[in-house]
């Protein structure tokens, strides 16, 4: 349902739309020559992105067969060899001993892929693991601030900031399709505060470089929210601007 769907827009993809948001190719940069991994790459269209956009060799890396196989169709569409984009099917936790090779220029993750995983700490020890000496981090993802806000408008704080325990829900479709027909219908995920994101990729003896925080989203997740020009929403001019999204970029030393 995420290939034949509009929320991924595949067929805008091939016509050759840009599937990064602006301001991650702002703050990553060039990236011509160099070797990115992207941990939990769904079906590869972000990380087909930074090919598209130079990168010397890309590798993605996501828990599901079925998403691995559609990125690997879809690099063959693109007319990538596997040493150009490859795509490997293993758990994030694995990704150190099931990746082709032990570090990369660029460890990218892009958005909402650390709402799956109940340990951050953990995360962070294995994305660290694969930056080699003189590249970098980077992570783009949701505001943990709009985890808070009531569910429909967005506009009341309803929820715990600070509540670090699994959230279980039992709905069918999923987040691309609210009314796809689905059988497994639990849906499990972690609320991370962005100190705990930091903090854990600080004591990985990462350098931050920076953390920018954003005042758009990109989907209609509240009621309130109007949608831009670019395409991105955020809330209405007369509400007060409150975090979306975030990113970081955090470094490991050339010497290291």
């Amino acid at each position: 349902m995420h290939v034949a769907g509009h929320f991924y827009d595949l067929e805008g993809f091939r016509a050759g739309d840009e599937p990064l948001r602006g301001f991650e190719l702002a703050e990553v940069g060039d990236v011509t020559g160099k070797t990115l991994v992207h941990l939990q790459c769904h079906i590869g269209t972000d990380t087909l992105g930074w090919a598209r956009h130079g990168a010397e060799r890309v590798v993605g890396l996501d828990f599901s067969g079925a998403a691995v196989r559609a990125a690997r169709d879809l690099a063959q569409e693109e007319g990538y060899s596997q040493e150009r984009a490859a795509f490997v099917e293993a758990d994030v936790h694995q990704a150190a001993s099931a990746l082709p090779e032990d570090s990369y220029d660029i460890v990218y993750t892009g958005v909402g892929a650390l709402c799956w995983l109940p340990d951050i700490d953990r995360w962070a020890q294995v994305a660290a693991s694969l930056v080699a000496p003189g590249g970098f981090l980077y992570l783009a993802e949701f505001h943990p601030l709009t985890d808070v806000l009531d569910d429909r408008t967005g506009t009341r704080i309803v929820h715990d900031y600070f509540c670090r325990q699994a959230q279980v829900q039992e709905a069918p479709g999923t987040y691309a399709d609210s009314q796809a027909p689905t059988v497994h219908d639990r849906n499990v995920q972690w609320h991370h505060p962005l100190g705990d994101v930091v903090s854990a990729l600080a004591a990985q003896r990462l350098r931050v470089d920076f953390l920018h925080e954003h005042e758009v989203s990109l989907f209609a997740r509240f009621e309130a929210f109007e949608r831009a020009e670019d395409g991105t929403y955020r809330f209405p001019s007369s509400f007060p601007r409150v975090p979306l999204m975030y990113s970081l970029r955090a470094s490991r030393p050339a010497g290291a």
